[in-house]
Parts: structure tokens; sequence; C-alpha cells
């Protein structure tokens, strides 16, 4: 059967037409379609997003090897995945006043504007460490047959792990928030992060053994915190010389 093209006006036959791509059925307007183009445009909960943060916490390693190989059309895209779930972290802790750093007024750094910064710009914060962690990455596992942009990738999925963990222990930090018992939180935080660090690593590299692994993956995040911390650095230096 011969169909016009509501968008171009092209007679095609067949469910999309072959001159624009639109599909051949179009819904009305109504609260079914808000709800469907919501899932559909903005989270992608129908394939990709839910499935995506499943396999990150099943079979991470193996997933994201999958990914860069090409296996990706159940995948949410990473970037995306790391504005959102930033995003949603972002706003949890600073509508809800949340610090993960105990203020000290002795401390002549301003604690609670800089994590009151850090809430507020977070997705940006996270994606502007990804780098950082793929320049250790790429120095301890260049000889693995990866580029920097595919370790890019596996890092980016990473920095997605760590803000589900943040998310889903957010009301462990928003009830200790301000009490000496934050720094405990932190403390897990970090060991969660570590871990999943290792198991996705582990599972990445399947080719070499898991003892190389383990020491490479901390060697990596040896050369991330030392860039963090001469980036940190350097930034309060200028921000005490402006």
């Amino acid at each position: 059967m011969e169909i016009t093209c509501k968008n171009c006006h092209q007679i095609y036959t067949g469910h999309y037409c072959n001159n624009c791509g639109q599909s051949a059925e179009t819904h009305l307007i109504n609260w079914h379609f808000l709800w469907h183009d919501i899932q559909h445009g903005l989270l992608h909960f129908d394939k990709g997003i839910l499935y995506t943060v499943k396999q990150l916490f099943t079979r991470p390693g193996h997933s994201i090897r999958e990914f860069i190989e090409g296996k990706r059309v159940r995948h949410f895209k990473p970037l995306s995945l790391v504005v959102v779930l930033a995003t949603l972290y972002g706003v949890l802790y600073h509508f809800f006043h949340v610090d993960l750093v105990q203020t000290d007024s002795d401390n002549p750094l301003n604690l609670v504007k800089f994590n009151e910064w850090v809430s507020t710009h977070f997705s940006w914060v996270t994606i502007a460490s990804i780098p950082l962690f793929t320049i250790g990455t790429y120095i301890c596992f260049r000889n693995q047959g990866r580029n920097f942009v595919e370790y890019f990738v596996l890092n980016t999925f990473k920095a997605s792990q760590k803000l589900v963990i943040g998310i889903l222990l957010f009301p462990l930090a928003y009830f200790f928030s301000e009490t000496p018992q934050i720094k405990t939180v932190t403390v897990v935080l970090y060991a969660i992060d570590l871990v999943l660090i290792l198991w996705t690593n582990m599972q990445f590299f399947n080719k070499i053994s898991k003892t190389k692994v383990f020491f490479l993956s901390l060697l990596s995040h040896l050369i991330f915190l030392f860039l963090f911390f001469l980036i940190a650095a350097l930034v309060l230096w200028m921000t005490r010389n402006l």
C-alpha cells in the first residue's frame, strides 16, 4: 500500500519513508506520547540506561569491552550516561545540602563554598576527571592493543559506576553530613570505587594475569592521584595570586 509521508510528502511503501526516514506510524500528541518521548528521548529507559547500569554491576569489564568492539545497540552512550547520572547526583547533594567534607573553622580554605561549587558543577567535574584517569590507564596498559579514546570510554563507564554508588548511598551521606562520621562514609565510597575499578579492569584486560592487572591498576590510580593533586595545587596557587 502506498503511503504519503506526512513530513516530506514523498509517496512510498513500507514502514519508513525512503526520502526522509520518518516512520509510517505517527502517534497522537497526548499523555502517552509525552511519556514515551521522555522514556525514549531523555532517559532512553526503553533500551539503554537500565541495561547499561545492570551490565556495569554484573559483568562490567566484559560489557565495556564488547561495547568498544561494536556491540552497542542495547547500551546507553557512555558520555550521555555520565551526564545524566552526574546531574542527578549533583541535584541530590546540592538540594539536600550534603557535605562530604567536614568543615574546619581553622582551615584557610573555604570548604563549604568549594563543596557547593563541586555539587553545582558535578557533571562537568566528573567529565573533567575522566581524561586524568585515562592518562594513567593509557600509560600502564599501553601494550594491550587499545588506543587512548577506547581507554577514555572505559573510564567513562567507570565514572558511571562511581556515580551510581554515590546515588545509592546518598541516604547514608545525608544522614551523616556535617558530622565526624562523614569521613567514614567518604572512605567507604572510595573503597567501593577502588574495588569496582579493580573488578572492571580484571574483566576488561582478560588476556593478561589478574595479578598484573591488579598492580597496573594500582599504578594507574596513583598516576591519576598525582595528576589530580598537581592540578588542584596549581589551581589553588593561581587563585591565591589573583
